[in-house]
């Protein structure tokens, strides 16, 4: 393996947090004797063709310095590839960093971590979802909480994460379940009234809330939480259980295995990994060992 590793760097990530964990965790690196370029785009798709350069050029390895939207961008240049994935975690959420037992918002840490991971060969494929042409790592979500994205993403005052608690106070006011048309690998299609249904590759999402916690993302198939036709005084009793992951406890919680979902339901967005896919419907797969990450 080449001793030259590639940064790749959202300097906004975690009201910049990004860049300033890029130091630490370049300076770890290259104690360990690693040659390390800085990829940082004057935007997404800029900085994805230059994730894309380095990897076709030969480096060792793409180091996604973020939260999970860069984590999801860095996957769009290495999955599929023999080029590993590490991460440096310090977004908001870092749900990917989480599901795999990576440091988070430790830079130095992280850094030292990849580098005895290239060193020691610490490398294991994961699975990936494709859904439309996208991947993604942890979890598809749909129905409440993507509608609370969609008016958080509207919302140009508060910044940060109270934009999106107001966001969930508007949803809750106007909630209601959706209909639903889903199909599990090529099966009868079920028409329900759901809350909310959640395709998990990953166990949790929004920084730590466990969806669907019994998800392993090397089994080559998806965990489907669907939170059926509860009212508003169900679903807040409920959510603060998502932490703990004990929600699939309850009556109105369903959780199906499928290596293939078919979901749709009108006027509603599918978010992965927190970034917008767009409106449903939506044919999700899940591809086995499609990405190579580092970590013990």
């Amino acid at each position: 393996m080449t001793s030259e590793i590639t940064l790749f760097v959202n300097p906004t990530a975690g009201r910049g947090r990004g860049a300033r964990a890029a130091q630490p965790a370049a300076s770890a690196l290259r104690a360990a004797g690693f040659c390390v370029r800085t990829v940082v785009g004057e935007h997404p798709e800029d900085a994805l063709t230059r994730a894309r350069a380095a990897v076709a050029d030969g480096t060792g390895a793409v180091i996604a310095v973020g939260g999970d939207g860069m984590v999801n961008l860095a996957l769009r240049a290495v999955a599929g590839t023999p080029t590993p994935l590490g991460v440096v975690a310090v977004g908001t959420g870092n749900d990917f960093a989480r599901v795999l037992g990576l440091p988070v918002r430790r830079p130095a840490a992280a850094g030292r971590m990849i580098a005895d991971a290239l060193k020691c060969g610490w490398l294991r494929d994961i699975d990936l979802g494709w859904a439309g042409d996208r991947w993604f790592g942890t979890v598809l979500a749909s129905g409440f909480d993507s509608r609370v994205n969609d008016r958080g993403n509207r919302m140009r005052w508060p910044a940060g994460r109270l934009k999106y608690d107001l966001a969930m106070l508007a949803e809750l006011a106007a909630f209601r379940p959706f209909p639903y048309l889903i199909r599990l690998d090529g099966g009868d299609v079920r028409e329900i009234e759901a809350t909310l249904v959640a395709v998990g590759n990953g166990s949790s999402y929004g920084g730590g809330m466990r969806i669907c916690p019994g998800a392993d993302p090397a089994d080559g198939l998806f965990d489907v939480t669907v939170v059926g036709d509860c009212g508003r005084g169900t679903l807040l009793r409920v959510f603060p259980t998502v932490y703990r992951g004990t929600h699939v406890d309850h009556p109105k919680v369903s959780v199906f295995r499928a290596a293939e979902v078919e979901i749709a339901a009108e006027g509603i967005t599918g978010y992965a990994d927190g970034e917008p896919l767009g409106p449903l419907p939506l044919t999700v797969r899940c591809i086995p060992a499609a990405v190579r990450v580092l970590g013990p």
